[in-house]
């Protein structure tokens, strides 16, 4: 069994009519993706420092990976044009990059 084969069977090869997707939709698939990994990784970093920590803590790097996947995932959800995406992860961004804003503040008054 090929890769070819695996992916055919999850459908991931395929839209939802059963035509086969085109490089350039795989590649899109890919970037959204990328976009839904940088999501899980902000939360694996949050849940390992907090165990370290020994305390809830929200890093400085959870933030930049938030971004990191709002932005990603904003140029797929412009890609599909889907509305409802695309408004969800504009608001983010603009939380996300003032979360930054606020701690990088916080670091220049405290240095």
């Amino acid at each position: 069994m090929n890769l070819d084969n695996i992916l055919g069977m999850l459908g991931l090869l395929h839209d939802k009519c059963g035509n086969l997707l085109t490089t350039h939709e795989i590649i899109w698939i890919v970037i959204g993706f990328a976009g839904q990994s940088f999501f899980f990784g902000r939360f694996l970093i949050q849940w390992l420092a907090s165990e370290r920590a020994k305390r809830s803590i929200v890093p400085t790097a959870f933030w930049y990976f938030s971004i990191g996947g709002s932005i990603v995932l904003l140029a797929y959800a412009l890609h599909r044009a889907d509305p409802v995406f695309i408004l969800g992860q504009t608001l983010g961004c603009f939380i996300y990059l003032r979360n930054l804003q606020l701690i990088h503040r916080h670091q220049m008054t405290t240095d």
